[in-house]
């Protein structure tokens, strides 16, 4: 029903004997009148249904006839009493109940108006909650215990309505957050200090006069919680809209722990805690969005809590807890002079020696969240080379698949279950029909070692041909067809059954860009190599090369390239083996598969890296044909290969990929980050060449882009600074002076513009 000014103004009278004049307040759940009276003195009514229960709203006039007798009742409302003296007023409109609750004004400016937000100001907002809190410790109401959608403690909840937020980044990083909450928090949440809260220390609830807190109001969201909630909860509005908000956040700890100490294990959830705050914020938003809601106290705070959000995952949680222990004068969880030596010495003892380790001054990376990697000493850092994770670290949608599927069943594929059938058919409804026959494995190198066995079985034939640089594994038959290793010092050299063909290199080669045949000319080496093994009464088993080259130079191959190489070695009996280990699943962009873009149908295609997001899972793509050549009696069966625990993760994968439209998302950004590249290159002419597909990007550094010599050490000084400023790259190339960026595919669009400064500022110094 709709209460007007009018029908207030009656109820006032009538129950309270009191001449005022109403109107109407926001609110987000009950309705708010403003009351004056002849002396304009000013009251707040409330109105509630029946849906308000009552022992509910008993428990709010309590906590405040509670308060009273503190040094804060002064900060607090009072209720009026209607003339039979009760503070609540019930009373019956066409035969629905209804509650009225009328109480004392307090004067000030709200929180979000303030003009200036100072660090004092943010402090004693702490030391108001603490002195409450405190004076809260022996206050006991049944009506307080309930299951409250805004009570972090219920932020799981917040999954329900995840699939109300439209946007797939925005929805991706509230399920992760959500995801820590469910691993870092809800499994010992209830053993922490519990109390009886206000719980909602909003910027619309907090009265201020300059660096003062004149008063709170509004206990309607109050709730039995643990106590670190509240401070949560205060600490998630004063971040709103902040400068500087981590910093906002430890004053507010700083002084709730000068009035009521925080315990260091409290502090150590409430970076999560924060975060879990904003899930619940954000999802309830986009819900009442979904129903149409036009209340506008739902979305008062939707676009700073996603500014806020953002903020946060760019916050390495360990830095976020360091920084909250000392402003409690707690002893600091992060020790700046750790050099690591007595873990590497371990490890050095442990792990074999040719283990290497990435730069200079090396990592310890222990958490990580989507694009970004959070070392231990405090530092965040976006994460653009590995493509191993391939939907991002720590991805919501594929943890909860492992760990549902790893609960339930893991074993091998001796026994029937449905994830095997389920996943095999889902890959191969990805690739072009002859492609139906799966094969699983662990690694990529152990999908091309299978690879290899299958073709040379088929074709009777032991030879192999492969590029120039290419790698194809660690296992020894993929070594002996990896010149990127057996070339090296140290390596053992060519096997006599492995030929490598000319790099189809159109940057450095002989035949370049400029070259509208480049393509079939370098294709004309596979082919010289096809005629010297038929002279000698050989022929290939198959060839192998990577759809996009990955340590031959982060390079894309001409057009007609494999088009033309594929029909020699077909001719002449062989097998053509696509390598997608590196490129496939959408990080090209245009295409799902990197041998897409040179529109060709190989015999065998293999897959590893980002197929499992991580998880060790690959797999060998073949011909109904070569699979029943291959089923000659002697059994294939890998252990773990085909398990239910990898298949539920490559369902996930792929689901992630096509729900989130990531490979829409590698386009586009890949698009930004190819055009980026290419302004830097007419700012500095260190860049001799930049060229990718997609997220497979390769930058060519060069000291002279006439004679094309190598910038070996600049790109390294390049790398350790973009390291010093969070961005993680690599190199490749077969002179090592490319930088490869092949980040997670969700790399974003502000991520590539980020980089893309840092990069050129880092140029400008060289």
């Amino acid at each position: 029903m709709v209460f007007s000014a009018g029908d207030i103004e009656n109820f006032v009278a009538n129950y309270y004997g009191m001449e005022v004049s109403a109107s109407v307040l926001n609110g987000y759940d009950e309705l708010n009148f403003l009351l004056a009276d002849k002396a304009d003195k000013k009251y707040v009514l409330k109105l509630s249904n029946s849906q308000h229960d009552f022992y509910f709203l008993d428990a709010q006039i309590k906590i405040l006839q509670h308060l009273s007798k503190s040094e804060l009742a002064l900060q607090l409302q009072q209720y009026t009493l209607n003339k039979k003296q009760q503070s609540l007023t019930a009373l019956s409109v066409d035969d629905k109940t209804y509650y009225i609750r009328i109480l004392s004004y307090l004067e000030g400016t709200f929180w979000v108006d303030a003009p200036i937000k100072t660090d004092l100001l943010h402090l004693n907002l702490g030391k108001f909650l603490g002195k409450m809190d405190k004076n809260l410790a022996d206050f006991k109401h049944t009506g307080m215990h309930r299951h409250y959608t805004w009570d972090i403690s219920t932020a799981r909840d917040a999954s329900y309505k995840l699939n109300c937020i439209q946007d797939h980044e925005k929805r991706r990083i509230v399920d992760y957050f959500i995801l820590q909450f469910e691993t870092e928090i809800l499994p010992t949440l209830s053993s922490f200090r519990h109390s009886y809260t206000h719980n909602d220390a909003n910027d619309y609830n907090v009265l201020v006069r300059e660096n003062d807190i004149v008063g709170l109001i509004d206990f309607g969201d109050m709730v039995y919680t643990a106590l670190i909630n509240n401070v949560a909860v205060a600490c998630t509005y004063a971040m709103l809209n902040h400068p500087q908000p981590l910093e906002a956040a430890r004053q507010v700890v700083k002084g709730y722990h000068q009035m009521y100490p925080l315990t260091e294990k409290e502090l150590s959830i409430l970076y999560y805690l924060i975060t879990a705050r904003l899930c619940i914020s954000l999802t309830q938003s986009a819900y009442n969005s979904s129903l149409d809601s036009n209340n506008e106290h739902h979305f008062i705070t939707e676009k700073p809590a996603w500014d806020l959000l953002y903020y946060l995952i760019e916050i390495n949680p360990i830095k976020a807890e360091n920084e909250f222990l000392m402003s409690c004068n707690y002893p600091a969880v992060i020790n700046h002079k750790d050099n690591y030596e007595k873990l590497e010495k371990h490890r050095h003892e442990h792990v074999g020696r040719n283990l290497s380790i990435s730069y200079e001054q090396h990592l310890k990376i222990d958490k990580s969240a989507l694009q970004y990697l959070y070392d231990d000493k405090g530092n965040t850092y976006l994460d653009c080379v590995n493509n191993v994770s391939h939907v991002g670290h720590c991805h919501p949608t594929v943890v909860r698949a492992m760990q549902k599927q790893i609960a339930t069943l893991n074993t091998n594929t001796r026994y029937l279950n449905k994830q095997l059938n389920q996943y095999a058919a889902a890959l191969t409804a990805k690739l072009p029909k002859h492609l139906k026959v799966c094969y699983f494995t662990n690694s990529g190198s152990e999908a091309n070692d299978l690879a290899i066995r299958i073709s040379r079985h088929c074709t009777k034939q032991k030879d192999v041909i492969v590029l120039e640089n290419a790698y194809h594994g660690t296992s020894t038959a993929t070594i002996e067809m990896s010149p990127y290793k057996f070339d090296r010092n140290g390596g053992l050299g060519k096997m006599p059954w492995i030929h490598k063909a000319m790099n189809p290199d159109t940057y450095r080669g002989p035949y370049q860009y400029e070259d509208k045949r480049a393509g079939e000319k370098y294709a004309a080496d596979v082919n010289r190599i096809i005629t010297e093994l038929k002279n000698n009464g050989k022929a290939p088993a198959a060839f192998i090369c990577e759809t996009l080259l990955g340590v031959g130079g982060q390079m894309p191959l001409p057009p007609n390239y494999l088009k033309e190489v594929y029909a020699f070695v077909k001719e002449a009996g062989g097998l053509c083996i696509a390598d997608e280990v590196q490129v496939g699943f959408g990080r090209v962009g245009s295409h799902f598969w990197g041998f897409e873009l040179q529109e060709v149908m190989p015999d065998i295609v293999v897959m590893g890296k980002p197929i499992g997001n991580g998880h060790p899972l690959a797999a060998v793509i073949v011909t109904e044909e070569i699979a029943n050549s291959f089923n000659n009696g002697i059994e294939y069966f890998n252990t773990y290969g085909g398990n239910p625990v990898s298949m539920a993760t490559g369902l996930a994968v792929l689901e992630v990929i096509e729900k989130e439209q990531l490979q829409e998302n590698a386009l586009a950004v890949g698009d930004d980050l190819l055009n980026g590249f290419k302004e830097l290159m007419n700012r500095h002419k260190l860049i001799g060449d930049v060229r990718g597909a997609g997220l497979f990007i390769g930058v060519e550094l060069v000291k002279d882009r006439i004679t094309k010599e190598p910038a070996a050490q600049e790109i390294k000084l390049i790398v350790e600074q973009m390291k010093d400023r969070g961005f993680l790259i690599g190199t490749d190339g077969p002179y090592n002076n490319v930088l490869k960026i092949k980040p997670p595919i969700i790399f974003s669009k502000h991520n590539a513009k980020e980089f893309i400064r840092n990069l050129d500022e880092v140029m400008h110094m060289l």
